[in-house]
């Protein structure tokens, strides 16, 4: 097997929006992302409201629908 064919792999950080920084191995050395185990519902047992009130008012204005059916 080629040498060259897999990537490095290595110490990586990964912080979370929440601001979460979390230590791993990874080929890519700085990851981010939205959500982890300390902010997840799932994890922590919160539920969390996401307002999509506005893709509602978007599909019903696409499809021609009237807010009262």
């Amino acid at each position: 097997m080629k040498k060259e064919g897999h990537p490095k792999f290595g110490d990586a950080t990964a912080t979370c929006a929440c601001g979460n920084v979390m230590k791993l191995k990874s080929a890519v050395s700085v990851i981010h992302c939205n959500t982890c185990s300390g902010c997840h519902p799932f994890y922590t047992g919160k539920t969390s409201f996401v307002d999509a009130a506005g893709r509602v008012d978007k599909f019903n204005k696409r499809y021609k629908r009237d807010a009262a059916t």
